[in-house]
């Protein structure tokens, strides 16, 4: 069984004894650390918190405990029941709630759940935040309200449909475009949430032909959750048939996109970001934002079009923050994740889908041909095991001297910007173990450059 405490919320695997496993107990205890959190830190005067989750298996007993626990710290419940990530940020908004609770263990296994935590403004706690909401589970810092106070449960299932009219809203989403093109759609939602808000999406953006795979909302899911390119075997088959234009894939929460290719082959989820921040900078000119280990097309094509691109450290809140600091127009990070500000800033599969569309109607191109006008990189991601006694640490920094006459980046471990490629160093934080992102021309090209820092950090353990 499995525990893991974060900032960005607790992520456990279902059962086992309590601390060892997302237990009712461990559920019930961090639900209620985060509602005492809210309380001391809301600038609202309502007292209301709401509560989405993906289709997962274990979602209506880790809903059922939350809104119960909620009640029971005095707040009132926005139940929204099944919906995405973005769906639940926006609702929080919406609703002018206190904060709100995603249950949801995003692309992992069907055995995990996880409680993701958000504040007033529908966004995830940050560091010193989410810190103190560990604090205080860990102190058992809250009471219970008494029975003239407890909250109350109101269920509004229409949050859907509003967060799609809010894509359908922007102004750079052309509806009439993307009719016209006729173009013919496949979807993978993996048998989640998004198997019920992407096609609907679909539909309303004019789109006639919709081919759906594992859009069941069952939680019993198709195949491994991740949209990474090893577990799409089956919409890539179709794909190479020559059954659709473009296909898309959503993990169980909705906030990242892969797409497809009208050959069968992978857009490359980091090219999600790159595709709809170059159709935003064409129509509204800005600086963008992605984490270290997102692709460097990115940035060319934000220079491409005489804007700024900055790095964040690794983490969606992370992003956000220097999206604000910079006044960032587009951003996200590289595993299809998309942040556009003029919706929200939150990851978000449906403004990713409704945007890239309007792109690929306006341009003409097939997704192949739209993929050909990026910049070619591959990214590799490796690991070096290391033993518990090394100084994780020491070795990083001295990474950093080896590589001092290179562009050097250590907001989040340590990053090294050659003049054709990069490699970025991470520590976990749970294991003794090194991180290593790589990006060049080719994966081969990648592939060797991992192996020759994983050199480089041998001689140095």
């Amino acid at each position: 069984m499995s525990l893991i405490k974060s900032i960005s919320g607790i992520r456990g695997t279902i059962g086992g004894r309590p601390g060892e496993g997302l237990s009712p107990l461990d559920i019930v205890k961090f639900t209620a650390a985060y509602a005492r959190f809210i309380s001391g830190s809301t600038t609202r005067k309502s007292r209301t918190i709401v509560v989405g989750r993906d289709a997962r298996l274990s979602g209506p007993m880790v809903s059922d405990l939350v809104t119960a626990t909620l009640t029971g710290m005095g707040f009132d419940v926005v139940n929204i029941g099944l919906a995405s990530t973005p769906t639940t940020e926006l609702a929080v908004v919406m609703e002018k709630a206190c904060g709100g609770i995603i249950i949801t263990a995003s692309h992992n296994p069907k055995q995990w759940n996880a409680l993701k935590l958000l504040n007033e403004n529908g966004e995830f706690l940050n560091d010193a935040q989410g810190k103190e909401v560990l604090a205080i589970a860990e102190a058992d810092g809250y009471s219970f309200a008494e029975v003239d106070a407890l909250g109350h449960v109101y269920s509004n299932e229409t949050y859907n449909r509003r967060h799609i009219d809010s894509v359908l809203a922007l102004d750079l989403v052309d509806v009439d475009a993307i009719a016209k093109a006729d173009f013919t759609v496949a979807v993978d939602a993996v048998n989640s949430v998004g198997g019920i808000v992407i096609p609907q999406l679909l539909r309303v953006l004019g789109v006639k032909n919709i081919i759906e795979l594992n859009c069941e909302a069952t939680g019993k899911f198709a195949h491994t959750p991740e949209p990474i390119p090893e577990n799409l075997t089956q919409i890539a088959d179709l794909m190479r048939d020559g059954k659709a234009d473009v296909g898309f894939v959503v993990d169980p929460d909705v906030d990242r996109l892969a797409i497809v290719m009208e050959n069968g082959e992978m857009f490359v989820e980091e090219y999600t970001l790159v595709a709809v921040a170059d159709y935003v900078l064409s129509h509204t000119p800005g600086s963008t934002v992605s984490n270290l280990s997102s692709s460097r097309a990115l940035r060319d094509v934000t220079r491409r079009h005489g804007c700024e691109y900055s790095a964040a450290a690794v983490g969606e809140v992370n992003v956000v923050t220097k999206m604000k600091e910079t006044g960032a127009v587009i951003g996200g990070e590289g595993n299809g994740g998309v942040i556009y500000p003029a919706s929200h800033y939150g990851r978000d599969a449906l403004v990713g889908v409704a945007l890239f569309l309007t792109l690929l109607a306006k341009s003409g191109k097939k997704v192949s041909e739209l993929k050909a006008t990026y910049p070619e990189y591959a990214i590799a991601k490796n690991k070096i095991q290391l033993t518990p006694d090394i100084d994780v640490d020491a070795i990083l920094e001295a990474v950093k001297k080896r590589y001092a006459s290179e562009t050097i980046t250590d907001i989040d471990g340590v990053k090294i910007d050659f003049p054709d490629s990069w490699v970025h160093l991470r520590k976990s934080n749970t294991e003794p173990i090194i991180r290593i992102y790589s990006e060049a021309s080719t994966m081969e090209k990648a592939d060797a450059l991992a192996q020759d820092i994983k050199s480089v950090i041998a001689s140095l353990a």
